[in-house]
């Protein structure tokens, strides 16, 4: 604690004073995040500092595991995010992003790490088919780091899937006015892969490359509906 306390103190003299006038906005006028993003509440995944992004340029909810739980009618601290993000602060991209190494994966692969913690496993039901599509679908050959690095992949796509059950993201993806982005943040080399929904894989992406995207939106015609009266009539 006494070196969090150091930090406040640092922040205060150092840091704030430089982006004291960005304070007061954003105090006076409110957020606009360019962007929502989902992440693992892990200590070694730290959104603002991988994306370099500054106060009111990021809208962040963490979990373990990166999860997105499928819509439903009870409420939910990732749902009421999700909702608040896209309705009320109009994100126009919200990305799910995994990293190597999650624990989370680890306890989904191995069930018998969480007999202690009764919450967690249940909280893991949501990326069971992360872990069901490893055993089907990859070599049964994996070496166990390389299958928890795929099942952490593969959970990404799995709650991008999720994403899309919520009613404000699928009506904005209908009107074109949200786009979904599947990130993988390797701890050890800094890396990010992106996935690249077109492909159905996660790339690397150099400076000045085009950003791939998992979902994009699309423009649905506006169609009227038909009047049962004038069907009547004709």
């Amino acid at each position: 604690m006494n070196n969090l306390l150091k930090g406040i103190s640092n922040f205060r003299g150092a840091v704030f004073p430089h982006d004291a006038a960005l304070y007061r906005k954003l105090a006076r006028e409110g957020q606009q995040p360019q962007a929502l993003m989902i992440s693992c509440a892990d200590s070694r995944v730290m959104p603002e500092t991988i994306t370099q992004s500054g106060p009111g340029e990021l809208f962040v909810c963490r979990n373990a595991g990166n999860i997105v739980p499928p819509f439903q009618t009870a409420n939910g601290g990732v749902s009421s995010a999700i909702e608040y993000a896209v309705v009320a602060l109009e994100v126009r991209d919200i990305i799910v992003c995994g990293h190597s190494d999650c624990g989370a994966m680890k306890g989904l692969c191995h069930p018998e790490l969480l007999e202690s913690m009764p919450n967690v496993a249940a909280w893991l039901k949501h990326s069971h088919a992360a872990r069901a599509i490893v055993c089907e679908a990859y070599p049964q050959s994996l070496e166990e780091k390389d299958r928890i690095r795929a099942v952490a992949m593969e959970n990404v796509v799995v709650q991008l899937d999720h994403l899309r059950t919520h009613p404000s993201v699928a009506a904005k993806l209908a009107t074109n006015d949200l786009t979904l982005h599947g990130w993988f943040f390797d701890i050890e080399s800094g890396e990010v892969l992106i996935f690249d929904g077109e492909a159905g894989h996660f790339i690397a992406v150099t400076d000045g490359q085009t950003l791939p995207v998992a979902v994009s939106g699309r423009q649905r015609p506006h169609v009227m509906p038909h009047s049962p009266m004038r069907d009547a009539a004709d």
